[in-house]
């Protein structure tokens, strides 16, 4: 086994020699430009690791590892595009740097890319891999979809926003964890405990990523601090602190996720008061801890050495304690 920064130089030296130079260019160079602005490459990451806790070199799960990745940046190209972002890892979103219908397209080449990967496997590891991305990806769009169904109801509850992150975020991750263990070839069950831990984690990272969208430093977290503020995102911030409020105060939360308004300051400084008055922020960090602790427990169950149960505690450890 080796340490997260290992295995993230691992994937970057994979990743560069993986290089896109074909024609149109205006198709695969904001593919080539996603997949350079870095990032913390905790997906495939995790790919590279889990083929190793169960016994089987990194290099095999490499091509996985690399679809996992090429989704991922797929999959952020198009919510750029929904939510109208103009930063994405403190650089232009590709819809700015190109237009909106490059955007588009080049999205749409990289989910194909993304399964080409899987071609390198043999039959039955490919299929399985296969399987299991196309579950993932229809769940990824059915979590953005909610996502953006939500913006438009004020009655969003606190288990349908759950469920939305699940299949937004939560599933790639248990899912890139899989992915190692369908290479490394494992039980059945030793497969479905790791999903369930990457899912856990999911869960926890997407919380953590509401949290610091709000409240992260512009420096180090790479996107525009109070994005989903602006945009009017009911996230696990906002639905707390209507939960926590009075119903005046509820009331006024909701008005003020109604308006779109050219000058956001006041608006962004306005709600992250209410988030931490009302408890919202507290109850939010709360929760990253909680589900955090639950993969933490379904590392328990697993038929792996300490060393490793431990390698993957620190991961989610860090996890929870980032600020980017």
């Amino acid at each position: 086994m080796h340490d997260i920064s290992q295995y993230q130089d691992f994937f970057i030296q994979y990743l560069k020699t993986q290089s896109i130079n074909k024609e149109p260019k205006n198709l695969y160079e904001p593919i080539e430009y996603i997949l350079s602005l870095g990032g913390k490459r905790m997906r495939p990451v995790l790919t590279l690791m889990t083929s190793e806790v169960f016994d089987t070199d990194y290099t095999a799960a490499l091509p996985a590892a690399m679809a996992v990745e090429v989704f991922h940046n797929f999959s952020l190209v198009h919510d750029d595009i929904m939510d109208d972002a103009p930063l994405r890892r403190g650089q232009e979103t590709v819809h700015e740097k190109w237009d909106l219908n490059t955007g588009i397209l080049s999205g749409d080449a990289m989910l194909i890319l993304a399964y080409q990967y899987f071609e390198q496997y043999e039959p039955a590891v490919f299929r399985d891999l296969a399987k299991l991305f196309s579950k993932t990806a229809l769940e990824v769009c059915e979590g953005q979809q909610w996502d953006v169904v939500f913006e438009k109801r004020n009655d969003v509850t606190i288990p349908e926003y759950l469920k939305m992150i699940e299949y937004k975020t939560a599933v790639l991750v248990a899912a890139a964890m899989k992915m190692g263990a369908i290479v490394a070839k494992t039980t059945e069950k030793e497969a479905d405990l790791i999903y369930d831990f990457g899912l856990n984690l999911g869960l926890a990272f997407q919380l953590q990523d509401d949290y610091l969208d709000a409240f992260g430093d512009p420096e180090t977290f790479g996107k525009q601090v109070g994005g989903d503020i602006i945009v009017n995102k009911k996230t696990y911030l906002y639905l707390k602190a209507r939960e926590f409020s009075s119903a005046e105060k509820a009331l006024a939360l909701e008005k003020l996720f109604s308006l779109q308004l050219d000058d956001n300051t006041e608006k962004i400084t306005t709600a992250k008061t209410i988030f931490n008055e009302s408890g919202a922020s507290k109850a939010t960090q709360d929760a990253i801890e909680m589900y955090t602790f639950k993969a933490f427990e379904t590392l328990e169950k697993m038929d792996i050495n300490a060393e490793k149960k431990n390698i993957l505690r620190t991961f989610g450890e860090n996890l929870m304690g980032r600020k980017v």
